[in-house]
């Protein structure tokens, strides 16, 4: 069994993602199988319940209110919509519903406490139920955790080195201290990143390595290709290859085995057989619905007939430690 590690290097690092391609993914597969069952993906869905009109200028994001994007800005949703759209999601297939606010911290207000109403709603419909609203006290946290929260997503976005050219309203020690707040109260954390903001392969590896070396690895790592969004300062980054997603994906299974690895947004642009590469490289969740926030998804009679294809199942709800070694999966 591929021993768990929180004291990776940077060249360490960079040695397993600078490796040639067929060794990294042959390797990661063979990590990916000693923990997790390879013929299971988890489906998600993410639901934007405040959009648009953030004071934050993280130059990849259509929602700043600073930019001018096609996004309309609408107040938190009413819960009774909210917890229509996670039985809609239920049914549909998705097992973890999570719900984003576009705010740079959480309040503690009338709509934080309709968004714990949302989080018990969704929590009694037996989904794991993950928030992503910005920066969160200690206290803020547990009272998510008293509601019934499941997971809680705080991307780190990019490298300390290049976090400065992406986002200037919030600091990167303001990231790592709402993950350490969200571990504090005992929810499973959410984080990961984005590539295609201008960044090097030093950057990438930089991110997964402050994500490698937390007290705990993120029980949950998303890796994002950026969506460019017409009207922010990232509308003409170039797209991001497929063998720079199944690089990031390969290298986070290795180093952090027992984390879901989740194939996020910029899926929309790949095709069956790219998305294949990425599961066999060591993703284990895709998002499903057509919108991830406010960017496009992909189709999910599109994706019913990917899990047909490739002869895939759902992992279920509450699955808990992802511990089990499973020695022989037929292939």
């Amino acid at each position: 069994m591929t021993e768990i590690r929180n004291d990776w290097t940077r060249e360490e690092i960079s040695e397993i993602y600078h490796s040639p391609l067929l060794n990294l993914i042959y390797r990661a597969a063979t990590v990916h199988r000693e923990y997790h069952d390879t013929g299971e993906v988890q489906v998600c869905t993410l639901l934007s319940v405040k959009t648009g009109g953030c004071p934050e200028d993280c130059a990849y994001c259509p929602q700043a209110a600073r930019y001018h994007t096609d996004v309309k800005v609408h107040k938190l949703l009413p819960t009774e919509e909210v917890l229509q759209k996670a039985k809609e999601a239920k049914e549909a297939g998705s097992t973890r519903f999570c719900m984003g606010a576009a705010w740079r911290e959480v309040r503690d207000n009338k709509d934080f406490d309709r968004v714990l109403d949302m989080v018990k709603g969704v929590n009694a419909m037996d989904m794991e139920v993950c928030c992503t609203l910005g920066m969160l006290t200690e206290d803020q946290a547990m009272k998510l955790k008293d509601a019934g929260l499941y997971a809680y997503n705080h991307n780190l976005d990019t490298s300390e080195e290049h976090y400065e050219e992406i986002i200037s309203t919030r600091s990167y020690d303001d990231r790592l201290e709402t993950i350490d707040n969200v571990r504090k109260a005992k929810i499973s954390v959410c984080s990961g990143g984005i590539i295609g903001m201008g960044e090097g392969d030093k950057d990438r590896i930089g991110m997964l390595l402050t994500l490698s070396t937390l007290e705990e690895h993120p029980e949950s790592v998303p890796v994002n290709a950026l969506v460019p969004v017409e009207g922010t300062p990232l509308a003409e980054q170039p797209r991001v290859s497929v063998w720079e997603m199944i690089r990031m994906i390969a290298t986070a299974r290795i180093i952090m085995p027992k984390a879901m690895v989740r194939l996020s947004a910029g899926r929309v642009k790949m095709n069956m057989e790219e998305q294949a590469l990425c599961f066999m490289a060591g993703a284990n969740s895709i998002f499903a619905g057509d919108k991830l926030l406010t960017t496009p998804n992909n189709d999910v009679v599109v994706d019913d007939e990917m899990f047909q294809v490739l002869n895939l199942k759902p992992r279920k709800a509450h699955k808990g430690e992802a511990s089990v070694k499973f020695e022989q999966i037929p292939s």
